[in-house]
């Protein structure tokens, strides 16, 4: 067994896939509990964080916390992926951003002001916004997915061919582990630092929001082009060149609306998903008449 055959076997199995569930489920289940208390405690003045910290007024918050794990997990599940299928490595991408955004509804939900002025209140309008994307993104990935299910031809692609494009995406994957460790691992200790000198100050919700992510998708936008190159090293058909250039530039419109905020950033995640969908059909499309040829 080479060192790619024993690395992958090591870091992207089965049996390791589910070590690392179980492993994610109950450090998510200890830090909801963690975060629950620390409201609690915060409340009773028998601990001192700031009060008007948006994620310790209300008890429905706490669900914030364990949301930041699954989507750990889930950023696992697109590396696991990744050699697998290159259409449900990009489906992971749709569900992490997806989940940010619910991540981000269980703490509105803990703010929204409950009066007539609903549609003059800007936390409720956003809140209506990012509830309603969510639904459209719900869907949009659920037709997304269908369209990844239909079987893909490699005609004229020799088999050896073939295997030695899952090797090289083999090697992307087990590259990525590692990296992606070590930049959670030093985004956790930079954000506790930044607590600790701010001197009982917590940083702005939108900073903590986008923790990790948006380098997160920086980094999946250069995996993309690096398999986008290494694509034409097995293929030159126009409409697989065409997908994957495409869901590059879904890629880059999720890690765009990291830069903004409100009604834009909901905008960008909805239209890059679409812009997916919309070249998934489209390839499907080719595939079928090229079955018919």
């Amino acid at each position: 067994m080479n060192f790619l055959q024993k690395a992958h076997s090591f870091l992207l199995s089965e049996v390791t896939k589910k070590k690392t569930e179980k492993i994610i489920l109950y450090i998510a289940l200890a830090s909801f509990f963690v975060h629950l208390a620390l409201i609690y405690l915060t409340s009773f003045d028998l601990i001192h964080l700031p009060k008007d910290a948006e994620l310790l007024q209300n008890p429905i918050s706490a669900i914030y916390t364990p949301f930041s794990f699954i989507l750990i997990y889930e950023v696992y599940l697109l590396i696991y992926y990744l050699p697998k299928s290159f259409t449900t490595y990009i489906t992971k991408q749709y569900e992490i951003i997806t989940l940010i955004i619910i991540r981000k509804l269980f703490k509105d939900l803990s703010l929204l002001e409950l009066s007539t002025d609903w549609f003059e209140i800007k936390g409720d309008l956003q809140f209506t916004y990012d509830i309603l994307a969510s639904l459209i993104l719900f869907y949009l990935i659920y037709q997304f997915q269908k369209q990844g299910k239909i079987k893909q031809q490699h005609q004229g692609i020799p088999k050896e061919k073939l295997q030695r494009f899952i090797n090289n995406k083999r090697w992307i994957a087990v590259f990525l582990i590692p990296l992606f460790f070590i930049m959670a691992a030093y985004t956790l200790i930079d954000w506790c630092l930044g607590i600790s000198i701010s001197q009982n100050t917590l940083p702005s919700f939108e900073s903590i929001n986008n923790l990790f992510f948006d380098e997160f998708f920086t980094v999946l936008i250069l995996v993309d082009v690096v398999l986008l190159l290494i694509s034409f090293f097995y293929t030159d058909q126009f409409h697989k060149i065409i997908r994957n250039s495409g869901f590059i530039v879904s890629t880059i419109l999720i890690r765009i609306s990291f830069g903004v905020s409100g009604l834009i950033s909901t905008i960008l995640i909805v239209s890059a998903v679409i812009f997916g969908l919309a070249i998934i059909l489209i390839h499907n499309s080719y595939e079928k008449s090229f079955v018919k040829l």
